[in-house]
């Protein structure tokens, strides 16, 4: 079964679970897909059917499979992209300054269509440095950087290699004549350029923000608003620094899922670089995360000067009403090795031979209570202890 048959029989599932928000910005995604601008009118009257009738359940369900099968006889035969194809690769990059301690590097890693990056590390660690290296902004002091998709040129390069910073430029105007500027500046004019931003807007959960001007918008709003003006540039690689920051929980939950679902469109797969320090988001969102300390990646097979061969495989972070001094005696039946507190939260580090189900089998016969506990073994967490 193809990437596109796969992902549409989970959507298809969405009506019994009557996820419709979710549903809604699949189909969206679907349409897109499609480049069908019949569809496009389709799929914008159905949102516009929704706005005005979010309590009818049962029509909703019948006007969601019509449209779901609809798209589906567009895209059942078109080709899937290759997935397997690299975006971009780096080897031994290192940009380093004449008058400061810090440099980055040497870092190597490589991404691919449809692949999310993750970076994460403390402040002043490196996480923008490679990113505003890997979009050209700092030129490396050495080592290679491959883009490895097709480009006529710089200024063809910076249109599907897009980079979008923590703090964004001020805009005039509204929201929507930005977009459709963007979009008339990338070669998308008359009816498709109107469809296209509305389809966008939607997608992105802006379409109440329309007339609002950039002074009016939240923080995390205005990111949205720059998703979306990428996204209409048909990007293949987007780089974005700490969109996660300013956001609540539930916020940033939505965005991550919004990443992952666009990266990884069977017709039109990106690959995505992002750094944060929302670290458990992060890891949960992406296929793999690179943790930058003193600007040096200490998860990556490469040759580094500091190496974490020593970490225990096993590393459980819980919160427990009993003191440290209890928790030792009681883990020591098991072969504690290192019992840490960071901020009220407790790691213990046990060796390889020790197992998860006899973590949990102790607790159960210790009667220990734990508010909260997170198998750490193989999380980027592991490094930011000291």
């Amino acid at each position: 079964m193809t990437i596109f048959r796969n992902q549409f029989e989970e959507i298809k599932k969405l009506i019994d679970f009557e996820d419709f928000a979710l549903l809604t910005k699949r189909i969206i995604d679907l349409t897109l897909d499609t480049e069908n601008i019949s569809l496009y009118k389709n799929t914008l009257d159905f949102l516009n059917w929704l706005d005005q009738n979010t309590d009818k359940t049962e029509e909703k369900k019948e006007r969601f499979s019509f449209i779901l099968s609809e798209l589906y006889q567009e895209l059942a035969d078109k080709p899937e992209a290759d997935t397997d194809k690299h975006l971009l690769s780096t080897y031994n990059l290192i940009k380093s300054y004449k008058n400061s301690s810090f440099a980055l590097g040497p870092v190597s890693f490589d991404i691919k269509a449809g692949e999310i990056i993750g970076l994460v590390g403390e402040n002043g660690n490196g996480k923008t440095t490679l990113l505003r290296s890997l979009c050209g902004e700092l030129q490396p002091t050495s080592g290679e950087i491959k883009y490895l998709f097709s480009h006529a040129n710089g200024y063809d390069l910076r249109s599907k290699l897009i980079y979008i910073p923590q703090r964004t430029t001020s805009w005039q105007g509204s929201l929507l004549s930005n977009l459709r500027f963007t979009a008339t500046s990338y070669g998308i004019t008359g009816e498709a350029n109107i469809l296209t931003v509305e389809l966008i807007v939607a997608r992105m959960g802006l379409r109440k923000y329309r007339t609002y001007k950039w002074k009016n918008l939240s923080s995390g709003y205005k990111m949205r608003f720059e998703l979306a003006r990428a996204l209409l540039r048909k990007p293949k690689l987007l780089l974005i620094d700490e969109p996660l920051a300013n956001l609540d929980i539930l916020a940033q939950q939505i965005v991550l899922d919004d990443f992952r679902d666009i990266a990884r469109s069977p017709f039109r797969p990106l690959g995505i670089v992002l750094s944060s320090q929302q670290l458990y988001e992060v890891e949960k969102a992406s296929d793999r995360v690179i943790f930058l300390k003193n600007g040096t990646p200490q998860n990556l097979d490469q040759d580094t000067d500091i190496t974490y061969a020593e970490t225990p495989k096993l590393i459980i972070e819980f919160e427990s009403d009993w003191k440290q001094e209890r928790l030792y005696a009681a883990f020591s039946a098991i072969g504690i090795e290192r019992l840490q507190i960071n901020g009220g939260t407790y790691v213990a580090s046990f060796p390889a031979s020790v197992t998860q189900n006899e973590f949990l089998r102790l607790i159960l016969e210790q009667q220990l209570p734990l508010t909260y506990f997170r198998n750490i073994s193989n999380s980027t967490r592991r490094f930011f202890l000291s």
